[in-house]
């Protein structure tokens, strides 16, 4: 049986690890490479490392930390900000990273995709999406979750593994941040579209949240999460083992 995975997310900001709600009112919370450390320790599955304003900002990833960061891990690593063309991929690979995340890059050229996928493979390419309901309708964000595109979420996601894309991380702004479980509905919405991994993020607020996650999705792959992390509100190996309880099997060290 496939193990559910558990993936703490680094959101960083001119090198340091952020958290805010619903995309917003972002504050300091540690060092990259000090958290991905004890993360990597302590028996989280993966890692997620954003550089969460170079899309708006317009730049480059920042690859100095991102090194540091790799060197630093025995657990696969997720890479995404600023990631606009197959050189980027190709850079941020290079420094470390075992899968590259992609969002607002595919959004203004949705060829990279497939492009990425053909020179990489598909396990290599993840779409991230940022998705918030407008109206009642799932509509993807841009830039941070700054810049509404108007696209229908679930048909731009199922576009973008048809491209290639080999996992898809949905992650709800509705709930981002607010610590009131995970968005189950969007969630549905996305494994009844796709059939390759899904990852839940924003939401998770306790244990149980990832409890109820797994049981009433048992499509989901996976629970992202930030700030109960980083605060120490939920210890991730306590978190593993209400999970094999419960019935859901999870790898512990």
């Amino acid at each position: 049986m496939i193990t559910k995975r558990i993936i703490p997310c680094l959101d960083v900001r001119d090198g340091r690890v952020v958290k805010g709600t619903n995309f917003l009112g972002l504050r300091d919370v540690s060092s990259p490479v000090k958290l991905a450390d004890y993360y990597s320790r302590c028996g989280a599955d993966e890692l997620v490392f954003y550089d969460i304003t170079a899309s708006a900002e317009g730049r480059a990833l920042f690859t100095d930390i991102l090194r540091e960061v790799a060197s630093t891990i025995f657990i696969p690593l997720t890479v995404g900000g600023g990631i606009n063309s197959v050189d980027d991929f190709d850079r941020v690979l290079k420094c470390g990273a075992d899968k590259v995340s992609v969002n607002s890059g595919a959004i203004r050229n949705p060829s990279l995709i497939g492009e990425a996928a053909k020179k990489y493979g598909d396990q290599c390419v993840v779409l991230s999406v940022d998705i918030k309901r407008v109206d009642g309708v799932f509509h993807v964000f841009a830039k941070g979750g700054r810049e509404d595109t108007g696209m229908e979420a679930i048909s731009w996601i199922k576009r973008g593994v048809a491209d290639g894309a080999g996992e898809i991380v949905v992650n709800s702004i509705d709930t981002d941040g607010v610590k009131g479980g995970f968005d189950l509905e969007m969630l549905q919405a996305v494994c009844d579209a796709v059939s390759v991994p899904v990852i839940a993020s924003g939401g998770a607020g306790c244990a149980e949240h990832f409890t109820t996650l797994f049981k009433t999705l048992p499509g989901v792959d996976a629970g992202l999460a930030a700030s109960i992390f980083h605060f120490g509100e939920v210890a991730i190996p306590d978190l593993k083992k209400q999970l094999a309880a419960e019935g859901i099997p999870v790898r512990i060290i």
